[in-house]
């Protein structure tokens, strides 16, 4: 089990600079196991159990690094730390955004894209669920603009189609109808707005898109537009099933 300066871990998990923290834990702020520490300086064990055993300000510590959290991205929101506008890390707690290491999105939708996000400061996790390796599929569904023309699964799942401005064919699709208008689309792949370009590609026009499955891990039916929740072992483990 690893063991970090009180100073640092605090600083680390985003309660302010090394400054900042010693001087809170000069104001008896920080408790651990109901003794009030004011030594900054003094090493803490990272057990798992940290979070419901050290209080900052009367309120359990933030999660420990390894937090991987899943979010239901509105439309309008950007995978993004410099664009304008909304930005997926504003829905996180103003203090998890000064995290390092950094909470990162896993992956992207783009800003008319709705769905299940990951978001992880795991970067070994990060590079396994999107590594091509891995071929971790991810579910989509599409409303068009121009009825289905019968012919697109086939197309989708032959592993032959080409997008514009690109050498290498796509790995094979499933295309499942939903109706005249709308689809399910699993892909394995991440390149640059695929599902818009795929339907681009037989003479269709995406007017919506939702991200509702990465891997075996579905967007929970509960969780609404804006919200996040941090994921359980499992629910990570079903990304890989």
């Amino acid at each position: 089990m690893s063991a970090l300066r009180l100073d640092r871990l605090l600083a680390n998990l985003g309660y302010g600079s090394r400054r900042e923290v010693q001087s809170l834990v000069r104001a008896g702020a920080v408790v651990l196991d109901g003794t009030t520490l004011t030594d900054s300086d003094m090493k803490i064990a990272l057990a798992p159990d940290l979070p419901a055993r050290l209080s900052v300000d009367g309120m359990p510590l933030d999660p420990l690094p390894g937090l991987t959290l899943m979010l239901h991205k509105p439309l309008g929101m950007t995978c993004s730390h410099k664009e304008a506008g909304p930005l997926v890390y504003d829905a996180l707690p103003e203090r998890w955004r000064r995290r390092e290491p950094a909470i990162s999105t896993v992956g992207r939708l783009d800003k008319e894209t709705s769905g299940l996000l990951l978001m992880t400061d795991d970067g070994d996790l990060l590079h396994r669920i999107i590594s091509p390796k891995r071929h971790v599929a991810k579910r989509y569904v599409a409303t068009l603009a121009r009825p289905l023309r019968g012919d697109e699964g086939a197309l989708f799942a032959a592993g032959t189609l080409m997008l514009e401005g690109e050498n290498k064919p796509l790995a094979p699709a499933v295309l499942e109808p939903l109706s005249a208008t709308a689809a399910r689309l699993i892909i394995t792949e991440g390149r640059y707005h695929q599902v818009r370009r795929m339907f681009a590609a037989v003479g269709n026009h995406v007017d919506a898109l939702h991200r509702d499955r990465i891997g075996g891990l579905e967007l929970p039916a509960g969780l609404a537009p804006g919200g996040t929740r941090i994921m359980t072992a499992a629910e990570i483990a079903a990304i890989f099933a």
